[in-house]
């Protein structure tokens, strides 16, 4: 017996999708922010890297939930 990838139904139910979703629509907000923030303030380019962690998260909680894993 193999397993095909079309036969994965995912990890996850409707339920914890909505919630990684949530998760990603908040962190982009918040890398959003933090990006205007940090631009309008003029702060140094090497600290403007910190936006990488909530774009990051973000990333995570969308293909997660499209995934269902």
């Amino acid at each position: 017996m193999t397993a095909n990838q079309n036969d994965f139904t995912g990890n996850i139910g409707e339920r914890e999708q909505k919630k990684r979703r949530i998760m990603g629509y908040v962190a982009l907000a918040v890398a959003a922010s933090l990006a205007f923030v940090l631009i309008v303030t003029d702060a140094p380019r090497s600290l403007r890297l910190i936006i990488f962690f909530p774009v990051w998260l973000a990333n995570l909680g969308f293909l997660q939930a499209r995934e269902k894993t």
